[in-house]
């Protein structure tokens, strides 16, 4: 087991599962980053979730605006802006100094779907931070079995950079089973992010993004 960890939550804030997600990480002493989607902040009570998210300490990402498709694979030039810009425009003073950003890539997919050209020069000109992932368990596929997975590939990687979500899918359930799994292997839960998982930093691309971004003919 790795002797560090960290955490991510994709998808959010939903009125019943986030809650209970920030009750579970603050017992534990927890600190994470919420990667949110930014029409599910239009609703003041869901927005008042991530406000006691932001609070509490754990970092605010944006996850797009709709997630409804990757940035790499739709036509409509102004997507970016809708996207990611209105996004940040909610979360607002909530936002951590880096703008954290994280592409949605469909099943958890790291390839060229995640980014268009056109979303990297918003990312590059607006100083964002663009955060990957190296863990996917696929809580939402198996929300009652995900763990198993889950600490498996934890066990793979160097440093696991986790995606999971606060969804109605029961998955959550789970969540206290899955960190007493990375406690008992002796792991240590972490804010920080894998520098391998940010290939952009404050709006400077600082690894090959090339695999992560459709051509520009395309």
């Amino acid at each position: 087991m790795p002797p560090r960890v960290t955490l991510s939550f994709d998808n959010g804030p939903d009125p019943e599962i986030t809650p209970k997600v920030l009750d579970i990480l603050a017992r534990r002493g927890i600190l994470t980053t919420f990667f949110v989607v930014g029409d599910k902040l239009r609703d003041p009570a869901r927005h008042a979730i991530v406000e006691r998210a932001f609070r509490a300490g754990h970092w605010i990402g944006n996850h797009t605006f709709n997630h409804l498709a990757p940035l790499g694979v739709t036509l409509d030039r102004d997507a970016p802006a809708l996207e990611i810009s209105r996004t940040q425009t909610l979360i607002g003073d909530m936002s951590h100094p880096d703008r954290l950003f994280r592409p949605f890539g469909s099943g958890g997919i790291l390839d060229e779907a995640l980014l268009s050209p056109s979303a990297v020069d918003l990312l590059c000109r607006d100083g964002y931070s663009c955060v990957l992932w190296n863990v996917v368990p696929r809580d939402w596929e198996n929300p009652k079995g995900w763990v198993p997975q889950a600490l498996q590939q934890v066990a793979a990687e160097e440093w696991p950079l986790v995606v999971l979500h606060d969804l109605p899918t029961t998955a959550m359930d789970q969540l206290e089973l899955f960190l007493d799994g990375l406690d008992a292997a002796g792991a240590t839960i972490v804010q920080d992010f894998p520098k391998d998982c940010i290939p952009i930093v404050n709006g400077e691309i600082v690894a090959d993004i090339s695999a992560y971004m459709t051509s520009p003919a395309t």
